[in-house]
């Protein structure tokens, strides 16, 4: 049984953007490395633990792992997978730069 949704209530769903997912990876790196350097600490566990071997290293990592998750959605044909991403990273990066405000108000 399929629910029938009148055309006026239809949103067309936005298309995948790679060119916003490489800006949102880069603007996550530099907010993330910002706010270790200004004292926050990882939220995320998978990047904590991947933490010891250096900052740097440990988001390449994730960043290497995001471009293969896009590349596996685009060879799939799920091209909702990339947009929700480039909310998800979006969300990641207003934390990111949340918490490096946050760190500066603090006395």
């Amino acid at each position: 049984m399929t629910i029938s949704v009148p055309q006026r209530f239809r949103r067309e769903f936005p298309a995948p953007s790679l060119t916003v997912f490489v800006f949102l990876q880069i603007l996550d790196i530099l907010s993330t490395l910002l706010g270790l350097q200004l004292g926050a600490k990882e939220t995320s566990v998978f990047l904590a633990r991947l933490m010891h071997l250096g900052p740097l290293a440990a988001l390449l990592i994730a960043k290497i792992l995001a471009v293969a998750l896009v590349a596996t959605a685009l060879k799939m044909k799920r091209p909702r997978v990339v947009v929700f991403l480039n909310y998800w990273f979006a969300a990641v990066v207003t934390w990111n730069l949340g918490t490096v405000v946050v760190s500066e108000l603090r006395p």
